[in-house]
């Protein structure tokens, strides 16, 4: 992907840049605060830049061995389709590449293109939401089996 500054860490992020780019993803409201402290508690992390402008960011939640989550994939909508995203979900399997498992959940619709990356659907999943209405109502969570 030439034309992109790949950085994985996060010493130089300007955080409100990262909130604005999930606001534009659209990805939702995540406080700049909160994006700090979750990026900061991630073991892998992954920015990507274009001209100095963040354009793309992803995250992993890990233990060193078992278990790695991806999370927070988000790209800017001017750089979507271009397989950014894609490329961002390699980066971070590859770094997460000695867990025994790697694991995220995907927005209903957005299966497929999981898919496509290697990923297959869980049988076993369960999950417990704080916000537990706006998980039903999304359809990433649901009341039976």
């Amino acid at each position: 992907m030439s034309g992109y500054r790949w950085v994985l860490d996060i010493d130089d992020v300007d955080w409100e840049d990262l909130s604005n780019l999930y606001r534009i993803a659209p990805l939702g409201e995540k406080p700049p605060e909160s994006l700090e402290k979750v990026f900061g508690n991630s073991m892998f992390t992954c920015l990507v830049y274009e001209n100095e402008v963040l354009v793309g960011a992803g995250r992993a939640i890990a233990d060193g061995l078992d278990c790695a989550y991806i999370a927070d994939v988000a790209v800017h909508p001017e750089h979507q389709g271009r397989g950014l995203g894609r490329a961002i979900i390699g980066r971070l399997t590859d770094l997460a590449g000695d867990h025994s498992k790697i694991i995220l959940y995907a927005n209903p619709g957005k299966e497929g293109f999981y898919l496509k990356l290697g990923f297959l659907p869980m049988n076993t999943a369960m999950g417990i939401w704080k916000d537990r209405d706006k998980g039903l109502s999304t359809g990433v969570l649901r009341e039976t089996i």
